[in-house]
């Protein structure tokens, strides 16, 4: 088996749910951290979903500010990172590793 480390999204965030990430098939991928970043001078809220679960609910980010979330959440083929946030100005970043 092939296990790849890459950037699974970066991305600008929608106002409504938006798939950032699905997994390919024959694959099984990791998700081992996703960085949010407030780029605005008000705080945002924020919302990221693995496989249609609730990860992230309307999580609060401050103004200027990032949020790291470690971890290590399997995602099977053809599931779904999907985030979104209160304003565009927030972006997604997001890394894991890919086992096909």
């Amino acid at each position: 088996m092939a296990t790849t480390s890459k950037v699974l999204a970066r991305t600008a965030a929608a106002t409504s749910s938006t798939t950032l990430y699905t997994v390919p098939s024959a694959t099984t991928t990791i998700v081992t951290n996703i960085g949010i970043t407030n780029t605005t001078a008000s705080a945002v809220t924020a919302t990221i979903l693995l496989d249609d679960v609730d990860l992230l609910t309307g999580t609060s980010i401050d103004a200027n500010s990032t949020i790291f979330v470690d971890l290590k959440q399997v995602l099977a083929a053809t599931e779904t990172i999907k985030g979104s946030a209160s304003t565009t100005a927030v972006n997604f970043h997001i890394s894991g590793v890919e086992v096909a």
